[in-house]
């Protein structure tokens, strides 16, 4: 049983989404695409908004709440945002990326799936005061830096940095929602 949970007295979540054996699909704009129009999506139809984001070459970091705060709601377009991605980039890997990186997600099946994209775990960790937030938000931001893929953490466009350091000017491929603390 997954240890962090969404539950009922928190609202705001960091999350992540990692990809099984780490595996790089990353790499390219279509399946960065994937998830942009995914969480473009669910803020239309799923209540579901965006805070922070960024997506990496192996996972992806997000800071997540529903519209109205409901956290069952909330729990439930997560839930559909892991199987439409989870669905649509195993295709895609299927026919665009080499035959090992298909393997490796039917490897990764189990029982219930023919084959498993995302690792497991989302990891919710609520957030409850503006310090936290701000922390995970620079560790999000900062991620694409750290690993050396840009010399700074607006430079990375599959980020919110450019947003936050921008205060709200520059365009995004994901609608973001700012907290007020």
């Amino acid at each position: 049983m997954e240890r962090y949970r969404i539950h009922s007295d928190a609202a705001v979540y960091y999350v992540t989404y990692s990809v099984v054996d780490w595996l790089p699909i990353f790499v390219t704009e279509a399946t960065f695409r994937i998830v942009a129009d995914s969480l473009t999506f669910c803020h239309r139809q799923k209540h579901l908004r965006v805070n922070a984001y960024v997506i990496m070459p192996t996972h992806l970091h997000m800071i997540v709440f529903d519209t109205e705060y409901k956290s069952d709601r909330l729990a439930q377009s997560l839930t559909d945002f892991r199987k439409f991605t989870g669905r649509e980039l195993s295709d895609h890997c299927s026919g665009h990326f080499p035959p090992s990186f298909a393997q490796t997600l039917r490897d990764e099946a189990t029982t219930d799936r023919e084959r498993r994209l995302w690792q497991p775990s989302r990891h919710p960790i609520a957030i409850a005061s503006e310090p936290f937030w701000q922390q995970k938000l620079d560790y999000l931001h900062d991620n694409p830096r750290r690993k050396g893929l840009v010399r700074s953490p607006q430079d990375w466009r599959w980020s919110s940095a450019r947003w936050y350091f921008s205060d709200g000017k520059a365009e995004t491929d994901i609608p973001l929602t700012p907290i007020m603390w």
